[in-house]
């Protein structure tokens, strides 16, 4: 062999190549495999009437005992759901504003029974809602909210042409022109982060990237309620919220 080809030298920058490659190998390795900075958000939702008011549960309510009053619905607030939870704003690599986002995911609301399932419905700008007809008679999906205008027509059965993409955030009511009952809302937000609560009041938001947000609690009946909350780089933080009729201007 020739030494004058392979210099001792040459020895040194392998072994140091190799020992720097194998450095490299290990962080990559520990790197891919630590757990992400991000938190999570637990709590619970309820509804809450004024108190004081006449709701005709006592013997002594004669008003709502009369022939006039007595098949009037109420409202039970102890039953009431739907409630959504989300951080308002943009988050993270979302703070860019939120104008021509392409689809990021598409979603389906059904009419099944002349009625739309779900009835709340939260999504992220920028996803695509399919409106299939499950039933034998014609629907007209439409909506006139500012946050979303568009009306499908008369249909039957599931159109691939029957979908619409939410581009910009806001609330989005939804109705049949032909039944009088049949209404939705699609919850347009600007973040992922967001849940709905469960049939016991409860929801869950998790991985969400470290720091202090405005927290929201919403439901379609109430007016909407919000907590600042500072969320850890690991572990739990909890926002429980009552909804009633407050925080507006009073006359």
């Amino acid at each position: 062999m020739n030494r004058e080809l392979f210099p001792p030298f040459n020895h040194l920058i392998v072994q140091r190549f190799s020992m720097k490659f194998c450095i490299a190998l290990v962080m990559a390795f520990f790197t891919c495999n630590l757990p992400a900075w991000a938190g999570t958000i637990v709590g619970s939702v309820r509804a809450e009437g004024k108190a004081g008011v006449d709701d005709g549960s006592s013997p002594s309510d004669g008003a709502y005992a009369s022939r006039k009053y007595k098949f009037v619905p109420k409202m039970n607030y102890s039953a009431m759901h739907d409630f959504v939870v989300y951080l308002e704003g943009p988050v993270g690599a979302n703070r860019a504003p939120a104008t021509n986002v392409v689809s990021v995911s598409t979603k389906q609301i059904a009419q099944h029974g002349a009625q739309f399932m779900p009835h709340i419905m939260p999504v992220m700008v920028g996803t695509t809602v399919e409106w299939p007809n499950n039933d034998d008679i014609y629907h007209n999906v439409f909506s006139m909210s500012d946050a979303k205008q568009f009306d499908l027509g008369l249909y039957k059965g599931d159109p691939p042409d029957k979908r619409v993409t939410f581009n910009k955030p806001g609330r989005v009511d939804v109705y049949c022109s032909i039944h009088q009952n049949m209404h939705c809302v699609v919850l347009v937000l600007e973040n992922p982060f967001f849940a709905s609560t469960d049939e016991n009041g409860n929801y869950k938001i998790s991985d969400v990237p470290p720091g202090t947000y405005k927290l929201k609690a919403w439901q379609e009946r109430l007016p909407a309620d919000e907590q600042e909350i500072v969320v850890p780089t690991n572990g739990e933080v909890r926002a429980d919220f009552t909804l009633t009729i407050k925080n507006l201007p009073q006359y």
